[in-house]
């Protein structure tokens, strides 16, 4: 197979359509975020990126806390319309019929209607160029209690979960494997019977 060598981009994908909230409860906002994800695991720790003129920047830079809110499917909508539009001029959680409620650890609001939320506290703040990384220590993690069964176990598969790759948004589908399943030893089909 041959390749083609492009310029250094922003092209690793798919990525999450993370809908990142701040602010208050009496006065929440806000934005779509792509780079995100998990940095560490003990202490459990994340990122944001984000461009210094965003109007969530500042917010978040003042109160040092934010909440990283999973996106489904069914919130693609409010995703898409989060990432275009500034907090400065709309109440995006009104224009996209969004609830914010009180978060457990931090000031900054959770997102109801998400599956699950994740608490952020900023460490640091690293400028990066067209934009800042924040990075965050995750506090307390909301889930929602349908999607954890009897024992504890969560089963986020079954929220739907939405993924963003080079301008388009799509519905996670169909399981292709399991963490380890590649090592894993398979078992005799009848072990007793010869």
């Amino acid at each position: 197979m041959s390749k083609v060598i492009w310029n250094p981009a922003a092209v690793l994908a798919p990525v999450p359509p993370a809908l990142v909230s701040c602010g208050t409860v009496e006065k929440p906002n806000v934005l779509t975020v792509a780079w995100t994800g998990i940095i560490n695991s003990t202490p459990a720790m994340t990122y944001v990126s984000i461009r210094p003129e965003r109007y969530s920047y500042g917010l978040i830079r003042e109160s040092g806390e934010f909440v990283i809110n999973l996106t489904t499917a069914a919130l693609v909508r409010a995703a898409d319309l989060c990432g275009v539009k500034s907090g400065r001029d709309l109440d995006k959680f009104e224009a996209c019929g969004l609830t914010a409620a009180p978060a457990s650890k931090v000031s900054a609001p959770v997102i109801a209607e998400s599956p699950l939320s994740l608490e952020c506290r900023v460490k640091e703040v690293l400028p990066l160029g067209s934009h800042h990384m924040f990075l965050a220590e995750i506090l307390a993690v909301d889930v929602e209690a349908r999607y954890l069964d009897e024992k504890g176990k969560l089963h986020l598969q079954q929220s739907g979960l939405a993924a963003y790759a080079h301008g388009e948004y799509y519905a996670l589908g169909k399981k292709i494997g399991s963490f380890g399943f590649s090592v894993k030893k398979k078992r005799p089909k009848n072990p007793g019977k010869r």
